[in-house]
């Protein structure tokens, strides 16, 4: 069964038909939102005139947003989806506005629902958009113990609906948007209310609601993390460098290539991929012939820009030369090693580990929640590596809630942590 605008008459008809969970039909497939295939606003008269329409409307909004990561450099917002309850959808494109204040006045106060808002958050604020107040449907789904959690899926389990998706990896900063871009687009709010709706009531039904908002606050209220220090460091294949010579050369050619990607807009592998760039450090070569004789450079996108990497390479040799700017093998960190690594260096970190995982585990089972929502892996393993000093349930509880961890957690977490980091089982085999 095929639905279209023409179907949806009443807005919560598919709402108060589709609850259920337990189903031998095939899902509904919805090809087209109610109000049909919405325009792209791209005027500031367009704009404010949807920010009048949004600020009297009522309920929560839903909101998304397409990026072109694999097209373009960084990770912005090109299109901006909202959608109030019983309104139309609005497409904004953002890259075509100077801002969009009028649309964060409007939405002052009002709650929004994002799926996977960890993905659209940052977007969003490089936007100038910020919630006040959010619902996150993925993250919902997760705490309800759901083994996938995608909009699709959350949309056939809770509704008995699925969405006519066919542009997920779409360059959304092309312009004109096609018909079928804008309709798949506008696809992802059009049930996000209904949605919301039935999870609220899932989370209510699992005493879970109040779980679920405070982690939808800390989402909100979470510092910004510093830009990540030596981010070349992350360049996929650095492991096969064993000198600092050639890493000197990996951080220029990274350099280079960051600076070249953003001043065309475009994402750093398509100029230069990891691996190629390590294969050019490693290679050290002195002219452009033998720069292009390395197997992995004989790409058209690596060899139009052959003499800059040429001029990088030499650039890392020269740094190599100079004791002052030459990068240690492993960067210094404050964070805790490699987890593989524990058994040689902290055998009583592994078994605290070791420990908290399991029985944590079983707590995360019984409530079904996943390990990683009930705590996140970084901040057990902090705890783990450095535990406070003397272990007491109080002084546990605090380096947690300085870690971050919300008061849910530290009530379902600390006490099995303050025994397992007093008493941890032996290394297991």
């Amino acid at each position: 069964m095929h639905l279209t605008a023409d179907d949806f008459e009443d807005p919560k008809r598919l709402q108060g038909t589709s609850q259920s969970t337990d189903r031998d039909t095939e899902p509904i497939l919805l090809e087209e939102p109610q109000g049909g295939i919405p325009p792209v606003i791209d005027t500031e008269a367009q704009l404010q005139h949807v920010a009048d329409k949004l600020r009297q409307g009522t309920g929560a909004v839903a909101v998304d947003t397409e990026r072109a990561s694999g097209y373009r450099y960084g990770q912005r917002a090109f299109l901006i989806q909202l959608k109030r309850e019983g309104d139309t959808i609005w497409l904004i494109d953002a890259e075509s506005l100077d801002n969009l204040d009028p649309i964060q006045d409007a939405l002052s106060g009002v709650e929004w629902i994002l799926h996977a808002a960890i993905q659209d958050l940052p977007s969003l604020r490089q936007a100038g958009l910020w919630p006040d107040r959010l619902f996150d449907t993925e993250l919902a789904g997760r705490l309800l113990g759901y083994q996938r959690v995608s909009l699709s899926a959350l949309l056939e389990h809770k509704l008995n609906v699925s969405l006519a998706k066919e542009h997920s990896a779409a360059d959304w900063s092309v312009r004109p948007l096609t018909e079928d871009m804008r309709n798949y687009a506008a696809l992802d709010v059009e049930l996000l209310h209904e949605l919301r709706a039935a999870m609220q009531q899932e989370l209510a039904d699992e005493h879970k609601l109040e779980i679920a908002y405070e982690e939808f606050h800390s989402l909100l209220n979470r510092p910004l993390k510093p830009p990540r220090k030596d981010p070349w460091r992350k360049t996929s294949g650095i492991h096969e460098v064993t000198d600092r010579s050639t890493l000197a050369i990996v951080k220029s050619l990274w350099t280079t290539r960051e600076k070249l990607a953003k001043s065309r807009d475009l994402p750093p592998a398509k100029l230069l991929n990891d691996r190629s760039l390590v294969a050019a450090a490693k290679a050290q070569p002195r002219t452009v012939p033998q720069l292009m004789k390395i197997p992995r450079m004989r790409r058209k996108a690596a060899s139009r820009d052959a003499r800059r990497w040429l001029q990088a390479i030499q650039d890392g040799i020269k740094m190599a030369n100079d004791p002052d700017k030459l990068p240690p093998m492993r960067a210094s960190s404050q964070s805790p090693p490699a987890v593989k690594a524990w058994r040689e260096k902290e055998p009583l970190a592994a078994r605290r580990l070791q420990t908290c995982r399991a029985r944590l585990s079983r707590i995360a089972q019984e409530q079904s929640i996943p390990l990683e929502n009930l705590l996140l892996p970084e901040t057990l393993r902090e705890i783990c590596w450095r535990p406070p000093e003397p272990i007491t349930p109080e002084s546990v509880e605090r380096r947690l809630k300085d870690l971050g961890a919300r008061p849910w957690q530290i009530q379902a977490a600390s006490a099995v942590i303050t025994v397992a980091l007093l008493d941890p089982d032996p290394l297991e085999k």
